[in-house]
């Protein structure tokens, strides 16, 4: 027996008569919390390039899915086994450059063949648009970026960098403009419109805006953190330190890295 298959059986234990009553009380809608939490986690143990951690996640992950196919399994509508098989049948079906005859000369092509091959599928046949299928609960930056490529597929897009720079500048003047007639419904317009214009360029630059975003925030705690540190090794507290003492703990949390 697979190690998958032990974990199969093990969730139908936990969900039958004689299992865990946690467990026989979950729903796909009480469950959905943990299938997002697990998610992050996962992406947590890449951030931290840590194998062990990673391992440990996708087993969590992985349980959520086996859970949810118990749930549809005990209602009639489907198996562990079915979704399986629909994830096999969609990846033939997309590589026909490696299942089938057909040829192709680039990653880009591949792509291309992609989006072709999804909307000849019949669970995508009510679909009119390119943009439809971007899932409504994508962070917000990742949705930006999807809908942006996605775009780009039909030839909506600038030549290079040089148009979302250029868009980013527009933005930034329409903010302001915004901001200082003090209407805060276009005010908001507009900084999502900046927002925008920034995942665009780092789509020019082959960079994720939501994992920038994220290496931001951790480069600002570890190097607040350090300030924390640095204002109590000299016996004060940083609130009754003034901006420019401030600004120079900063600096010093700056040069330590």
């Amino acid at each position: 027996m697979s190690q998958f298959e032990r974990l199969i059986q093990i969730m139908a234990r936990l969900r039958g008569d004689d299992g865990c009553p946690w467990d026989q009380q979950q729903t796909h809608a009480s469950l959905r919390p943990y299938l997002i939490e697990e998610t992050y986690e996962v992406i947590e143990a890449l951030d931290g390039d840590d194998s062990r951690a990673l391992c440990i996640e996708l087993g969590d992950l992985l349980l959520q899915i086996v859970f949810h196919a118990r749930i549809a399994e005990e209602d009639g509508r489907f198996d562990v086994e079915d979704v399986a098989r629909a994830i096999c049948d969609k990846l033939e079906h997309r590589h026909p450059h490696v299942f089938a005859d057909t040829e192709v000369n680039s990653a880009a092509e591949v792509l291309v063949n992609w989006e072709q091959l999804k909307l000849q599928e019949d669970d995508n046949a009510d679909r009119t648009s390119v943009l439809d299928g971007i899932p409504a609960g994508l962070p917000a930056l990742q949705r930006a970026m999807v809908a942006q490529k996605k775009a780009s597929k039909v030839g909506f897009d600038w030549d290079d960098a040089d148009g979302p720079v250029a868009k980013i500048h527009e933005e930034l003047a329409e903010l302001q403009e915004a901001a200082e007639s003090g209407d805060a419904e276009a005010t908001s317009n507009e900084l999502g419109d900046l927002l925008f214009a920034v995942c665009n360029l780092a789509r020019f630059l082959n960079t994720d805006s939501e994992t920038a975003l994220r290496e931001a925030v951790r480069r600002f705690e570890t190097r607040f953190r350090a300030m924390e540190q640095y204002a109590r090794e000299q016996g004060k507290s940083m609130h009754e330190m003034d901006i420019d003492e401030l600004e120079q703990l900063w600096q010093q949390a700056k040069d330590q890295e």
